[in-house]
């Protein structure tokens, strides 16, 4: 007997939804009807954003762009499109519940942690903040919930103690296209692995803005060069301030000898071409890479973080 074709609609605006919609185009299966999106002038709420436009229309699938999830505009195309699964993967909005109903316990979300650990807002900072040692990506079934439906699929993988953001957001991409490969052929011939959750070993992040990335130089350097890796590409960095310039640094490293300069937190004590040296609450920090609103580097011996 010939195999029904399932129909798919994707939700996401990131580099996660892109790697969906490469999984679909290789998938045997598999139609995605609809594409939702957001419009191109909303592109500022992901600092990952990918127009999926011209990816969906190879794919032969609508496009819907929207802001808003849960409008009724929203939810009737998504209807219409008649999905027999919903994938929202790279979309900082909640569904609701009228979202739910359309597809009842077959809406598939990814969460870049190993749930039930980090539920919730910027799981990635998060890993590394926390200095986690393994995670996961995390394939799991969307219900009312903060992801804590039952588990689809999970890849688990170590991190480096250098690791950063954009080292593990390039792990995660593997990890969802994996699990991906492995699951769209066995949800195609109808069956559904589900796994509960564990809720003994829940943990829930908070949500993170920009301007978490503020430096406080009174930190150790290892704290101070976490928070760098933490929040560098694709996110918007970490960031300080020389005078009234605004300075983000990209790349950096704890550096030895801390008992040989005697200084004050945010204080740069050398410099060697654009490599500095700043002394910190505990240790010095060596700054790899950075960039600053006017283009100049910070002069010899300027305090970071102060307004003067």
């Amino acid at each position: 007997m010939r195999q029904q074709i399932k129909r798919a609609v994707v939700v996401g605006a990131v580099g996660s939804t892109q790697v969906v919609l490469d999984a679909f185009a290789a998938a045997q299966g598999w139609e995605v009807a609809l594409v939702v999106t957001l419009p191109l002038e909303l592109s500022s709420r992901h600092s990952d954003f990918v127009d999926l436009g011209p990816q969906a229309e190879t794919l032969g699938a609508e496009v819907l762009r929207t802001g808003k999830t849960n409008d009724p505009e929203t939810l009737d195309a998504i209807r219409e499109a008649r999905p027999d699964y919903i994938f929202v993967v790279g979309w900082s909005q909640l569904c609701g519940g009228d979202f739910l109903a359309i597809c009842p316990r077959k809406i598939i979300g990814y969460h870049p942690a190993a749930l039930p650990r980090l539920r919730g807002r910027a799981a990635l900072p998060w890993t590394i903040l926390l200095d986690e040692k393994i995670t996961a990506g995390s394939l799991f079934w969307m219900e009312e919930g903060t992801d804590d439906g039952d588990i689809l699929a999970q890849s688990y993988f170590h991190l480096a103690p250098d690791e950063t953001a954009a080292q593990l957001y390039e792990k995660h991409m593997m990890a969802l296209r994996e699990m991906l490969d492995q699951s769209l052929p066995v949800l195609a011939e109808g069956n559904e692995p589900r796994r509960m959750q564990d809720e003994r070993y829940a943990t829930w992040a908070a949500k993170r803005t920009a301007r978490d990335g503020l430096i406080d130089w009174k930190n150790d350097a290892v704290a101070v060069d976490r928070l760098v890796r933490a929040v560098g590409r694709p996110y918007p960095g970490a960031f300080t301030s020389v005078g009234e310039d605004r300075f983000v640094i990209w790349e950096s490293e704890p550096a030895a000898g801390s008992m040989l300069h005697h200084a004050a937190p945010g204080q740069i004590v050398e410099r060697d071409g654009d490599t500095l040296l700043v002394q910190t609450g505990s240790g010095l920090l060596r700054i790899l890479e950075w960039e600053s609103e006017s283009g100049k580097p910070p002069r010899m011996h300027a305090i970071l973080g102060r307004g003067d």
